[in-house]
């Protein structure tokens, strides 16, 4: 039979006692980002992992955000495949920031920016002005300039992203 040895306090054992009974001081450290997150990424695959990693997310989750597969998340973070513009809006949200560096200064940047935005392809953005969709290409290298009429169609489109 074994005996129980009581302390004087009444305590069977000291285990679970404060050993500062008075100090109730507790530290709580964040969790490492681990070994994949990258102080300078450079790419949009990058940034999404960065940002999942911050965020302590699964890339399932992510995947849920922003209404695709696991895999592609997988694949845009290993560099393998490029986002869809579609889901571009989702990712500037996600991030929280616009990731692509774009010269906005040109009618060309503007154009891109507003896309990149709305998550427009050049061939949508052509059938709404009415052109052709090289046009919007060719808008966008700073190549040529819109005509009177479609610039009118593009002020708006302008005005949103300034």
């Amino acid at each position: 039979m074994r005996r129980c040895i009581l302390f004087r306090d009444g305590y069977k054992s000291r285990r679970g006692i404060d050993a500062l009974p008075f100090s109730r001081l507790t530290r709580t450290t964040p969790k490492p980002l681990g070994s994949k997150y990258l102080e300078n990424p450079a790419t949009l695959g990058e940034k999404i992992r960065n940002r999942r990693l911050e965020l302590h997310l699964f890339q399932k989750d992510v995947a849920d955000l922003m209404g695709v597969t696991e895999d592609s998340i997988t694949n845009w973070e290993l560099n393998r495949h490029e986002p869809q513009i579609e889901y571009y809006p989702k990712i500037i949200e996600f991030l929280g920031y616009f990731p692509f560096d774009i010269d906005t200064s040109t009618l060309g940047g503007k154009i891109k920016r507003y896309r990149y935005l709305k998550g427009v392809t050049q061939e949508e953005l052509a059938r709404e002005l009415g052109v052709n969709e090289s046009t919007i290409f060719h808008y966008e290298k700073n190549d040529t300039k819109p005509f009177r009429k479609t610039m009118a169609k593009l002020a708006p489109i302008l005005a949103m992203v300034e």
